[in-house]
């Protein structure tokens, strides 16, 4: 690996998260294209996402099993690989298949073994990396996921209207080249591993048997939920914020929103060796508790908008923060941890807006009040976060 070293890895796993950004929200914004272009009902379309999703969740839970044994060059190798696969297969599969959904499904199923993969293996190859101040370094690490989601619509929006949104193709052989230059780099650059030769890692039983994993577990899926069950609902807002159309409410909700939590990570990165982590977290959940209560009972839908981003501000520390405490507070955890944790955002991720939409539809479809039923993971993390400080690593329940 002569004239690679931990730095040049720490920037694999950065334009790893841009990858994962990619195969999240490329997709989406062909909807409509898919639906003209093969007749498939949006139903169906909307399905691919779903899909994505839960076959990312199964990925965290099976691939500890295989990670430790091929190890995390072969295994993130593999992740980018079939991200670079599934990318280019949307350019042909389509046709090639019995039918177009066939041929997107098939697609799918390839790019999101990549994307439950990285979200695997992203954070423990950074936490290896024999390098100071980790929890910057992880925070940073995380904000490459919101300028890969901003860098995606852009980009892709300025494509579409420039060349064509029927040269859709092109665009995504284009974007299979991000992941297939990571190919590359990973292939040379260092990587660490968390555990020391011959040291054995904790087994399920013994995290499941820990207050602290569950603890830091639930502070997950709080995260997950905080994050998304505004963040799903922000072009909503944007539309009526501004009156403007749903394609442009589209751009500035969620991208207002990424924007946000990305300069969030970003700062935590750049200034976190002098801010108490615990601290930050802590005002962070408090700031998303008001941007839920400003949102939902605020009679401007302007100021609701401002919720929203002051919403994406917030959330930006908890998921990487609380993947640096579970590191530093069980060391033994190694990978299986950090799937697990990954397990219960993307858990997080699902619960927070379905929690939103199941609370809305039974109040006549009113969003603010789905969006208030939503303080109630705010205020879990605000409850579960003290006691990652009071709870002792090695305490062990019944």
């Amino acid at each position: 690996m002569k004239g690679f070293t931990y730095k040049h890895t720490i920037y694999s796993c950065f334009i790893g998260y841009i990858v994962q950004a990619i195969i999240n929200n490329f997709v989406p914004l062909l909807f409509l294209t898919f639906q003209s272009s093969y007749g498939i009902p949006l139903s169906r379309i909307t399905f691919l996402v779903t899909f994505n999703f839960g076959l990312q969740l199964f990925i965290d839970l099976i691939s500890p099993a295989f990670i430790d044994k091929i190890g995390y060059r072969a295994s993130i190798l593999i992740a980018h690989i079939t991200a670079a696969a599934g990318l280019i297969g949307l350019t042909f599969l389509p046709e090639l298949m019995p039918s177009p959904f066939m041929g997107l499904m098939a697609s799918v199923v390839i790019y999101a073994i990549g994307g439950g993969l990285i979200e695997v293996l992203i954070s423990p190859i950074v936490e290896a990396c024999p390098t100071d101040n980790k929890e910057t370094a992880m925070s940073l690490l995380h904000s490459f996921y919101c300028w890969g989601h901003v860098g995606v619509v852009l980009l892709s929006t300025l494509f579409f209207t420039f060349i064509g949104i029927q040269s859709w193709k092109i665009l995504a052989g284009l974007w299979a080249i991000v992941p297939i230059f990571n190919i590359l780099l990973f292939a040379k650059v260092p990587i660490a591993t968390l555990l020391a030769e011959g040291e054995k890692g904790m087994t399920v039983k013994e995290l499941v048997l820990n207050k602290l994993f569950w603890i830091l577990l639930i502070l997950m899926i709080c995260a997950g939920a905080c994050e998304q069950a505004v963040s799903q609902w922000a072009s909503t807002f944007a539309e009526k914020g501004l009156h403007v159309s749903k394609t442009v409410g589209d751009l500035a909700g969620p991208m207002l929103f990424a924007v946000l939590m990305g300069s969030s990570r970003a700062i935590y990165g750049k200034y976190g060796e002098k801010i108490d982590l615990h601290k930050f977290m802590y005002f962070s959940g408090l700031l998303c508790l008001f941007s839920y209560l400003l949102i939902s009972l605020s009679p401007s839908p302007v100021l609701g908008l401002v919720g929203c981003g002051l919403c994406g501000l917030s959330v930006g520390i908890l998921w990487p923060g609380t993947f640096s405490i579970s590191a530093a507070k069980l060391k033994g955890g190694g990978t299986l941890l950090f799937a697990l944790l990954a397990l219960g955002g993307d858990v997080g991720c699902s619960l927070g807006p379905t929690t939103v939409g199941i609370v809305s539809g039974l109040l006549d479809d009113n969003l603010k009040y789905g969006i208030l039923a939503g303080v109630l993971f705010p205020i879990l993390l605000l409850i579960f976060l003290p006691l990652t400080k009071t709870t002792s690593k090695g305490a062990v329940g019944k």
